[in-house]
């Protein structure tokens, strides 16, 4: 227990440029290899045909409702469980975790009957292209019908990070992602033993790396997170635990979800130009999320520290954390933007682009990438806003960058300019203007927490 105690009081002793490398570094290399295997995923689609890829890109939003659910959940989680233990109310942080454990498994079913009776309906409304829509179908069912990896993993990995324990957490995320990238074209491409089973597949891959990577987590919490290790087996469904979660989970989880509709209505407005411009938004998609990996890292890495000092009461430290986080995310996304600007014929290169898809892609890339500083500053800041009990700014944040101002840009251009190299600018325009808001925010929020 003293160890799990140092660990703890390691996010309020230790400098903060250190303790924010030691519990995001993991989170960053974890994320990006979880990333690179989304990318390779489509990669490894891609050369079914433009048809599956285009149905990947379609299914994707749905995707993310799992993961919306699961990541903004466990962020509730890590966020209350660290700030109770901050305050030494061990019986609270012990109901979280069984609290977290029942909503698991209440996700679970749900997802279930979703992957029974929801996906063909929804590809049937979106397309009516056959095979796009049996390529779809295929591929959502089986990722909802076993999202049960999805959700433990990741509610299961946060336990990690919160209790200081970011490197595990990243063995575990690491693992699911190799058990993916090893089974992608073995299970596509029926190379070996292995049956070829095309996109069923690649979806079987996915789903196998989530659970793999969950069971790893589980095992990894028995052995090494004494605080947590008596409830993980006990689940039940403590309300006042359950409102603690979704206060600061909340935002995350609309965020993603928002994401998951707004992708939904972009993707029609596209698919009026041709199902190439769709399976481009796709690709840019899959893009921005590995770009933003090491901003996810980072909040995870934050989210901790910012609620335990806050715990505590130490409110220099949390000033310091917010400002190093985001200066770092800022540079980091600078030298992104200046390495994707030179190679956007390569990127597309990797997915099997037809000449068509080439001149389609280039064009969207090249104005996409200017976003990622804009955006990488706004999640950031929301984060930290999410984390210390101002979760209505965040959610603000999040509703107009992920799908009020989006959805309206695309909408709005594509109806004034009908032109498919022009509706880009969409991006561009949503990630700007939400990042002007944000800092208006961020200056009140600041006052209110007299930082």
């Amino acid at each position: 227990m003293s160890r799990n105690n140092d660990r703890m009081k390691m996010m309020a002793e230790l400098p903060v440029p250190s303790v924010l490398v030691k519990m995001s570094l993991p989170m960053m290399i974890s994320f990006f290899i979880q990333a690179l295997y989304n990318i390779v995923d489509s990669m490894f689609v891609a050369r079914i045909s433009e048809n599956a890829l285009t149905a990947v890109s379609l299914a994707f939003p749905m995707q993310q409702i799992v993961t919306a659910l699961a990541v903004g959940t466990a962020t509730g989680v890590s966020a209350v469980w660290a700030r109770k233990m901050g305050m030494g109310d061990k019986e609270g942080a012990s109901s979280v975790i069984q609290t977290m454990t029942g909503i698991s498994l209440i996700f679970t079913v749900v997802f279930i009957l979703l992957g029974l009776f929801a996906s063909e309906p929804i590809f049937r409304v979106q397309t009516n292209v056959e095979e796009i829509a049996v390529y779809g179908t295929t591929y959502l069912s089986i990722n909802w019908l076993f999202s049960c990896g999805s959700i433990f993993s990741k509610y299961y990995e946060r336990l990690l990070v919160s209790s200081g324990r970011a490197t595990l957490s990243m063995i575990a995320m690491a693992s699911g992602a190799v058990f993916n990238l090893v089974f992608d074209p073995l299970l596509i491409f029926g190379i070996g033993f292995f049956p070829e089973m095309g996109i069923a597949g690649a979806a079987i891959a996915t789903i196998g790396g989530q659970i793999f990577s969950a069971i790893i987590a589980l095992i990894l919490n028995i052995r090494y997170n004494p605080s947590v290790r008596k409830d993980l087996f006990r689940f039940g469904f403590k309300v006042q635990a359950a409102i603690d979660i979704f206060r600061v989970g909340l935002p995350s989880i609309i965020t993603m979800g928002l994401s998951s509709v707004t992708s939904f209505f972009i993707n029609q407005i596209l698919l009026a130009y041709s199902t190439t411009a769709t399976a481009v938004y796709g690709i840019w998609m899959k893009l921005q999320n590995f770009c933003y990996m090491p901003i996810f890292g980072l909040n995870n890495g934050v989210v901790p520290v910012l609620s335990y000092n806050y715990g505590i009461g130490n409110k220099d430290r949390v000033k310091e954390t917010m400002k190093l986080s985001v200066g770092a995310g800022a540079v980091l996304m600078l030298l992104l933007v200046v390495i994707l600007e030179l190679v956007p014929n390569g990127i597309l290169t990797l997915f099997s682009a037809s000449d068509y898809m080439r001149s389609v892609g280039i064009h969207c890339l090249r104005i996409c990438v200017f976003t990622l500083p804009f955006g990488a500053v706004s999640m950031l800041r929301g984060t930290s806003m999410q984390a210390l009990d101002h979760a209505r700014y965040a959610l603000l944040i999040n509703l107009m960058r992920q799908c009020v101002l989006l959805i309206g840009s695309f909408a709005l251009i594509s109806a004034i300019f009908h032109d498919q190299n022009v509706i880009w600018y969409a991006v561009l325009i949503t990630e700007v203007i939400t990042f002007i808001v944000c800092c208006v925010l961020n200056r009140k929020f600041v006052r209110d927490l007299q930082l």
